[in-house]
């Protein structure tokens, strides 16, 4: 199973898919190269929507928590 690209992964993973995209575009690739790159395009587009859905997931978990959430400040920490 593919790994989950952390946040700085998920960067890096759109910038070589942008740079794949780039190189496709330009015309200068040959048709084995354009599968090759259109292959990697496809797992690198799997993979970050796997952690953008992950993503979105703990965001949502964090949410539904009770009630509305409130504004911490630093007198209200207590040492235990």
């Amino acid at each position: 199973m593919a790994r989950k690209p952390q946040a700085a992964n998920l960067e890096q993973s759109l910038d070589t898919l942008e740079a794949l995209v780039e190189r496709m575009e330009s015309g200068e690739l040959s048709l084995e190269e354009s599968l090759k790159a259109f292959e990697e395009g496809v797992k690198l587009t799997r993979e970050c929507q796997q952690a953008l859905r992950a993503a979105e997931q703990k965001v949502r978990i964090l949410l539904a928590g009770e009630g509305e959430p409130e504004a911490f400040s630093a007198g209200d920490a207590k040492d235990d």
